[in-house]
């Protein structure tokens, strides 16, 4: 999509601080870090949600969780919030799905 954020950090029209790139899978820190550990892991393919990449392309979202799994891991000693936003009125605001990695410190639920 031309006008996808996302899609644009991907073909490399926008910067990021890209922290792994695979053939379906990218992810970059977050520019807004709520944690001091906070990456956003995004499918190459722009897809709106989780649920349509869930029902589109279920293979892809096992690599997205698995990509941040080894992130985390690396970056956090594997223990990470995974955390996927859904819609407007649950905080998303750029409609290409992601996950946010967020790890670094003690966490509460919610927030």
């Amino acid at each position: 999509m031309t006008d996808c954020l996302f899609c644009k950090i991907i073909a490399g029209d926008l910067p990021s601080d890209m922290v792994y790139r695979g053939d379906r899978v990218v992810a970059f820190r977050d520019i807004n870090p709520v944690a001091p550990t906070h990456i956003l892991v995004v499918p190459v393919d722009h897809h709106p949600d989780v649920v349509h990449l869930a029902a589109k392309d279920e293979p892809l979202l096992t690599e997205l969780v698995t990509v941040a799994g080894e992130l985390a891991k690396a970056e956090a000693g594997g223990q990470f919030r995974l955390m996927f936003n859904t819609g407007a009125e649950a905080g998303q605001t750029v409609f290409h799905v992601h996950a946010h990695v967020l790890a670094g410190h003690p966490m509460g639920f919610p927030g």
